[in-house]
């Protein structure tokens, strides 16, 4: 199983970006998938996930302005931020979890994508 994340880059506060974690395997839409952040010098952090049936979880700090969705067609997971901010300056990493329940604990997770930085300027 791989993960390949792509969608990271420079954006002005307030500005939006739209993550992509691509997946390999067929059990993908059995699959929970997840997205966390670590910012420099701190612990990885849960963003958001979602479950197999479509089920979603945020983190309290982005909900309202994130969204996660996922294309079981094309193994493919998205996350979509609005409204960002500079304190969410971080890598982002998409993750997957062989078994069908969510949860925010990263170390319950089985995959991991390498990923992507996101940079927001104030």
């Amino acid at each position: 199983v791989q993960l390949q994340a792509s969608g990271g880059g420079l954006v002005q506060a307030g500005g939006s970006l739209r993550l992509s974690c691509a997946a390999s395997g067929r059990t993908f839409s059995n699959s929970v998938m997840a997205w966390f952040r670590q910012a420099p010098g701190k612990e990885r952090e849960f963003v958001a996930y979602i479950k197999w049936n479509g089920v979603t979880d945020y983190a309290d700090s982005v909900k309202g302005r994130f969204t996660i969705s996922r294309d079981n067609g094309k193994n493919t997971c998205y996350l979509q931020m609005n409204s960002l901010k500079p304190e969410e300056t971080a890598v982002y990493y998409c993750a997957r979890r062989a078994e069908p329940f969510g949860t925010r604990v990263a170390s319950m997770y089985n995959y991991w994508g390498q990923g992507t930085q996101v940079t927001v300027s104030s």
